[in-house]
């Protein structure tokens, strides 16, 4: 059953990168850099100040995500040590470096999906966009050849699921 699973992983990991294989893709390199970190810290302190009714404890409630999140991704990825394409694979070359050894989970996709369950719960009109967005970043961390599809759920399942510890203890 893993064996199984593991070359449906890597059947999509090539499907979904060869759409990139051949192509200029700036773009997507791009929106993997607006998963980097600094928009969030960004957009939580423009909330915290613009939104006198939610954006504080949106901000206190984004602050306590992350700081459960971090520790939570560090030690899956030095536990579970899955090489990434370009370790794993003889003769890849994954279109960026990537920032750290190991693969699973997505921290990039992790990060997104922690900020868009947040704004998703404090501001509901955006949860689409916000996904969207979250997604957006899961699938370039796979077209530029950093990560497996199974790497990026499961970013979107850690950052989901401390969202939601995080909104439970203060939002």
């Amino acid at each position: 059953m893993v064996n199984m699973i593991y070359r449906l992983d890597l059947a999509l990991f090539y499907w979904l990168f060869n759409k990139t294989a051949d192509a200029n893709c700036q773009w997507v390199k791009y929106l993997s850099k607006t998963g980097d970190g600094h928009l969030y810290l960004l957009l939580a302190l423009g909330l915290f100040w613009l939104d006198p009714m939610h954006g504080a404890v949106f901000f206190y409630t984004a602050l306590l995500a992350y700081a459960l999140e971090l520790p939570v991704y560090v030690v899956l990825k030095k536990t579970l040590q899955r090489q990434r394409p370009c370790d794993s694979i003889l003769n890849f070359n994954a279109h960026i470096s990537p920032s750290d050894k190991f693969s699973l989970p997505s921290g990039h996709t992790a990060a997104a999906f922690l900020m868009a369950t947040l704004l998703a719960n404090f501001y509901p009109t955006v949860a689409v966009l916000v996904y969207s967005w979250a997604s957006l970043i899961g699938l370039s961390r796979v077209l530029l050849g950093v990560h497996y599809p199974s790497d990026v759920l499961a970013g979107a399942s850690l950052g989901i699921a401390m969202s939601y510890l995080s909104i439970s203890m203060l939002g």
